[in-house]
């Protein structure tokens, strides 16, 4: 939503800023679409050249989460710590055996039924069951930093695919002045080869040519760059959620009392989706 917002606001300020100062916005216009073929279409191919079809299609996910936002609500933060604080109390009152169905089969486990949009997130499930599974048949006997550790390499990983969009859009970012360059430079060529025509059609020409390194900075600067950073922004702020996910689990190994194992997840929380302790405690009552 605000990305769009920007985008419009952007737009208006610096194309009716041109025009209010007495700019002529026709030639601007005449000429916006040829440059942007030539800059748009090297800047795709060059993003096709650097790419493999599977992050081709994370590009494409990732410009619908930039405008969609975070993929995790406060609520989904308070659901992840619930979960994984009940599936660790089981191992703890049970034991190994009794958390291996729930572990093994999350789509069938009635704990894991009380949180549908968690259940439908196969990384963040993924990183539970994996990690419980990895205890169970290990029958809870594992050093807690061995398992941190074990976490922290599978959270690598994920985050690694995760931000491997916002790169490729930052690197596009950066290429676009340079192919706005080569736009104005080919107009450049183009006006050279009617130097015998007149001032007036000679100016009209050049001035079509520089319109491409306005694009190319406008669209590097104004458009893409920021959207590369809202990107970086948004998958910071879904990172949390595992790390919450990670210090319940960590914690309980340790043998924490559960209202510090769920304030050490909480407490990492960014102030935008981070819960009051209270409100976490009854949530793990069933309030």
């Amino acid at each position: 939503m605000f990305a769009a917002i920007g985008i419009i606001i952007l737009l208006v300020m610096v194309f009716g800023g041109f025009a209010l100062t007495g700019g002529a916005l026709g030639p601007v216009l005449h000429a916006l679409p040829h440059e942007m073929l030539i800059i748009g279409g090297a800047a795709i191919g060059a993003v096709i050249a650097g790419n493999s079809m599977h992050e081709l299609k994370a590009i494409g996910g990732a410009l619908g989460k930039i405008f969609k936002g975070p993929r995790h609500t406060r609520q989904d933060h308070i659901d992840a710590i619930a979960l994984t604080a009940k599936l660790m109390k089981l191992l703890k009152a049970d034991g190994p055996v009794a958390l291996e169905s729930h572990v093994t089969d999350p789509a069938n486990s009635p704990i894991f039924a009380e949180y549908p949009r968690l259940l439908a997130n196969r990384p963040l499930v993924a990183l539970i069951c994996d990690t419980l599974t990895l205890i169970v048949v290990s029958s809870g006997t594992l050093d807690p930093h061995a398992v941190e550790e074990v976490m922290d390499n599978a959270m690598k990983t994920h985050f690694h695919d995760m931000t491997e969009p916002q790169h490729a859009l930052q690197s596009l970012a950066d290429a676009l002045p340079a192919l706005g360059i080569v736009a104005a430079v080919l107009g450049v060529v183009k006006t050279m080869g009617s130097i015998d025509e007149p001032p007036s059609v000679l100016g009209g020409m050049i001035g079509s040519a520089l319109v491409g390194t306005f694009l190319g900075v406008l669209l590097a600067y104004g458009i893409v760059g920021p959207l590369a950073g809202r990107l970086k922004q948004i998958l910071d702020q879904d990172e949390q959620i595992f790390h919450a996910v990670k210090q319940v689990i960590i914690a309980s190994l340790h043998g924490h009392p559960q209202p510090l194992v769920v304030e050490s997840a909480r407490s990492g929380l960014g102030h935008a989706v981070r819960p009051g302790l209270t409100e976490l405690l009854d949530s793990l009552r069933g309030r």
